[in-house]
């Protein structure tokens, strides 16, 4: 069975690239501009795992994590936060901000495969 990912993403580029790396290891894909999207979808459909990206338009990747981990259905699901703000001090906030991972961009294919693996375990 293949695992569902909700990319939150602005930025059309980027979620393009996600996208062709995880559908060709078999990955199914969702895509949500906006954090407010995403709220929404996670609302009404399941995933197996959240790829946030943190700089977005209204609400921002650690607003809406945070936002997820209040969900009852969602307080475990596994999101990998996706920034260029890698930074001493900046990724502080995003850690707190209640997510289990995070990858720098520009994304090395191999890492995201292999911290997504790792998060899902045997799902």
């Amino acid at each position: 069975m293949a695992h569902s990912v909700l990319v939150v993403e602005d930025n059309p580029d980027n979620r393009k690239l996600v996208t062709w790396i995880l559908e060709d290891e078999g990955y199914t894909i969702t895509c949500a501009e906006t954090g407010e999207k995403a709220l929404d979808l996670l609302t009404n459909s399941r995933f197996d795992i959240v790829l946030m990206d943190i700089s977005l338009p209204g609400m921002d990747g650690t607003e809406v994590t945070r936002a997820i981990r209040l969900m009852p259905d969602h307080s475990k699901l596994p999101i990998i936060a996706l920034t260029a703000h890698a930074v001493k001090g900046e990724l502080e906030p995003i850690l707190a901000s209640g997510v289990d991972d995070v990858i720098t961009k520009p994304l090395d294919e191999d890492l995201l495969l292999q911290r997504m693996q790792e998060l899902l375990g045997s799902c």
